[in-house]
Formats: structure tokens, C-alpha cells, sequence
């Protein structure tokens, strides 16, 4: 056992996936921050987290340029809510003095890598198209195609394939549309950088490629498929979505240094990513399965485990689970080889609301190293 996460980043890694076993225990965001200052130190320059991408831009311009404020980058660079965890604030504060007098070259980058959608609903693709429409000094209507926001964002319209406005006439004009913008964003760039900026293209193209996102998320739940295989179709889009971020994400940060990648255990596990909702048993090919088929050597995983949280409710696990066998190796916290953790049973005392998922065979099998911490409390006092 370590805390040394350095010792697991082989020299081929530029993405580095960083998983937790529930967004409700705060103590992984915590090390997390801890680890990555260490990483830094190793020539990491930039970290992506589980949130919108287009958001997260807000946080970016705050911890390189020191553009706004960290309540408002705090308010509006982030999704999901997870703009109001502690852990993210310590970390984006922590970023900006970093930065505050190092050459832009030097600097650290915070990026979001997820779509801006839940689950059950999904936003109008309406703002970031009008966004890319006015970067690219285009006459189009994108409102009067979209229509009213509601009409996409609201539950129904992505739990109810009848109710979908994804393969409306509409809908079907917008992603042409965005389609062609595009491909006009790439054949203009000398001219729009030279009259804007290499950051203001990026931006633009963050929005559009947000957008298109959008319309293709949409798209997908207009699909009339039995129920579980629908929203199983939803999930794999957003991880393909999450997967293209961050493929993107790498091109900008490609020659300044790897990235840690923050995110739930689900998603960046090489496995298939098997989530039981409601009633409802949903299986997935997830961000971490489609990086290691295109980038191989370049992404490498380490697994959130997690012994007991007084916050979720999550008690002592038995010896002969994963869990119990690492309470044993580990103190409050470290780091240990996946490869060296033996066969064990899969913890049955978690319930549903916890949202937790304890580690299994798979999750094991297909991760690099194991973050395993014994008791959150004493973790997210002292990381």
C-alpha cells in the first residue's frame, strides 16, 4: 500500500482515469485534490471532471486567467449540482493560486467532459448552436427551429419516445444545420483566429459539438425500443459523448502534459458499465471501455473503493469481500495494484439510495491500481 499515485501513471499514460464508487461520499474529493497537486508536480496540467463541458469553461477562464470570481465560477461552471461540493471548491481555489504567476504554458487547466444531461431529461441544444451561429456571423434562425426550451428539457421528452421532439422535422433541420456549421467552423479557422482568437475557435467549437451532442441525444430517445434498452441506448450516447470530450480535450492539452480524469467508477471502467435504475437493469459500452480501444497504453484506471462512510450510511464490510480484504492492507487511505488483490466476494449491504457500487470482479480485473479508502470521515479530515 502507498499514497503515492505516482508510482501508477505509466510513462505512456496522457489519461488518467481516477474513479469513486459514489458521488455522495465527499472524502474521494478530497484525495483526489491531494493527488492531483502531486501530479502536477509530475507534469499533469490539466484535470476533466464528470460535469458539463460548456459550464466548465466558466471555471477555466476563472483558474487561468482569474476571469470573474470562485463563487460565480463555482455557480455557473458546473452541472449536476456539483458546483456546491466542498472538495470542487478547494480544488478550483487551489488551482487559481497555482496559476496566478506562472507563464500561460505552465499553467493548470480545468476542463468538464460530460454532456449536459441527466439521465431522465436533457436541455434544448438551442443556446449553443445560437453561440456558434454568432461566432460564425450567420443569418439562421435557431430559435424558430428549436422552439420552446421546455419541449426538450422537460422529463417526457426523453422518457417517452412519443413525447421525443429528437426526429421532428425540426429537430432532423437543426442537426443539418449544425452539421454544416461544423464543417464551416474547420474551413474558415485561419480567418476566424486571425480575426478572433485559437481560444474563441475553441470555444465555439465547444459549443457546437455541445449542441450537436444534444441533438443526437435527443435523437436517441425518440427510438420506440422496450424500456431498458432504451435508456441503456441513452447511457452508451452520453459515454460516447463523454469519450469524444475528452479525446478533444487531449488534442488541446497534447503537448503541455497528461490529464487526470475524475469520474465515477461506472464510467471509466474498461468493462461493460451494468446500472440497475428503478426496475430497470441498464448495461452500457462506457467512457473507459471506448478509451482504451482507440488510445490502448495511453488511458490508465485506477478504482474507487470505499470501506465504510458514516454519510451514506455504509457500515464495516465483511472480511471476504474486495472491501474487507482491503480495510487490512490499507490505513486510512492508499493505493495498491490491482493485479495484487486476490479473488473476493462482492458486498451485499448496500442499498439502492446509497448509490454506491462496490467493487466486483470486472471492475478489478479491468482497472490498474485501486484507490481504496477505509474510513471516509478520517479521509476527508486528513487527506
Amino acid at each position: 500500500m502507498t499514497q503515492d499515485i505516482c508510482g501508477f501513471v505509466p510513462a505512456s499514460c496522457e489519461l488518467l482515469g481516477l474513479g469513486e464508487p459514489t458521488h455522495l461520499e465527499p472524502a474521494f474529493g478530497r484525495v483526489r485534490n491531494e493527488l492531483f497537486s502531486r501530479l502536477v508536480e509530475r507534469g499533469f496540467r490539466s484535470i476533466a471532471l464528470e460535469t458539463d463541458r460548456v459550464a466548465a469553461l466558466a471555471v477555466d477562464d476563472f483558474v487561468q486567467h482569474g476571469t470573474g470570481s470562485l463563487d460565480a465560477a463555482m455557480r455557473e461552471g458546473f452541472s449536476h449540482g456539483f458546483g456546491d461540493l466542498d472538495a470542487n471548491r478547494r480544488l478550483v481555489a487551489w488551482m487559481r493560486e497555482y496559476n496566478r504567476d506562472r507563464p500561460a504554458a505552465e499553467r493548470v487547466a480545468f476542463h468538464g467532459f460530460d454532456a449536459a444531461t441527466e439521465t431522465t431529461s436533457a436541455p434544448s441544444p438551442r443556446s449553443y448552436l445560437e453561440h456558434a451561429r454568432d461566432y460564425l456571423a450567420l443569418d439562421l434562425d435557431i430559435a424558430g427551429l428549436a422552439g420552446e426550451d421546455g419541449r426538450w428539457s422537460r422529463m417526457e421528452a426523453v422518457m417517452d419516445p412519443a413525447m421525443s421532439v429528437g426526429e421532428t422535422p425540426e429537430a432532423v433541420r437543426l442537426r443539418s444545420i449544425a452539421d454544416d456549421m461544423l464543417t464551416a467552423l474547420y474551413a474558415r479557422a485561419p480567418e476566424l483566429i486571425a480575426a478572433t482568437s485559437r481560444a474563441e475557435w475553441y470555444q465555439a467549437k465547444t459549443h457546437l459539438t455541445a449542441g450537436l451532442g444534444l441533438l443526437r441525444y435527443h435523437k436517441q430517445a425518440a427510438q420506440r425500443l422496450e424500456q431498458a434498452a432504451r435508456v441503456s441506448l441513452l447511457g452508451g450516447t452520453r459515454d460516447a459523448l463523454m469519450a469524444q470530450n475528452l479525446l478533444d480535450i487531449r488534442g488541446i492539452e497534447a503537448r503541455r502534459g497528461p490529464t487526470l480524469v475524475f469520474s465515477h467508477n461506472r464510467h471509466l471502467q474498461r468493462n461493460i458499465c451494468v446500472i440497475p435504475m428503478g426496475n430497470l437493469d441498464l448495461a452500457w459500452i462506457g467512457v473507459g471501455a471506448i478509451l482504451a480501444s482507440l488510445v490502448d497504453e495511453q488511458y490508465a484506471f485506477i478504482a474507487g473503493s470505499l470501506g465504510r462512510s458514516e454519510i451514506i450510511g455504509l457500515r464495516e464490510p465483511d472480511p471476504d469481500t474486495y472491501e474487507g480484504s482491503l480495510q487490512s492492507r490499507v490505513g486510512t487511505w492508499g493505493l495498491v495494484e490491482a493485479a495484487s488483490i486476490a479473488a473476493a466476494g462482492t458486498r451485499a449491504d448496500a442499498a439502492r439510495q446509497q448509490a454506491y457500487f462496490p467493487l466486483d470482479q470486472e471492475t478489478v480485473d479491468g482497472a490498474d491500481a485501486v484507490l481504496h479508502i477505509t474510513d471516509a470521515s478520517a479521509a476527508a479530515r486528513n487527506p
